[in-house]
């Protein structure tokens, strides 16, 4: 039994240290994507139940908001949209239905194209280019794929 033990043990010892017996050397490259597409979101609030003492404070305070809500839709073209949903039932009739949606992401490099007044509501237009996000990921994250592996 002891001598079994000593043997497994020796086959793993000399099993792991063949593998550091050869150094290596590998060469990385980076694969770029075939098309860039660029996306485009449009933001509306409305103005007048914006807080705010003044119509210049509210008309601020919905400028800001329709940027927010055209972010979010960059955010559902590029992530995509979580639901939820929940029905009850009572006696095969509908007593209770819900549904939830929910959007989570971050959005780099985005540019606003175009800001402007629609009647009462405000509405803020964005672009994505994504050969622009490509570029800012490249950078920061230097991602890498193996182009060669030499061994000696």
């Amino acid at each position: 039994m002891l001598r079994q033990v000593g043997i497994i043990l020796g086959l793993v010892i000399g099993a792991t240290g063949c593998s550091s017996m050869f150094d290596k050397h590998v060469e990385y490259g980076i694969t770029k994507p075939d098309s860039y597409p660029v996306l485009q979101a449009v933001g509306y609030a409305p103005i007048a139940p914006q807080p705010g003492e003044t119509a210049e404070q509210k008309s601020l305070m919905a400028m800001k908001a329709s940027k927010i809500e055209a972010y979010r839709e960059l955010a559902e073209q590029v992530y995509g949209q979580q639901l939820s949903g929940h029905t009850q039932l009572a006696q095969a009739i509908a007593t209770d239905d819900q549904l939830e949606a929910k959007v989570q992401g971050v959005i780099r490099g985005a540019k606003v194209m175009r800001s402007y007044v629609v009647g009462d509501s405000y509405a803020t237009e964005l672009e994505l280019d994504m050969k622009r996000v490509y570029d800012l990921y490249i950078n920061e994250t230097k991602p890498r794929k193996v182009k060669k592996v030499s061994y000696y």
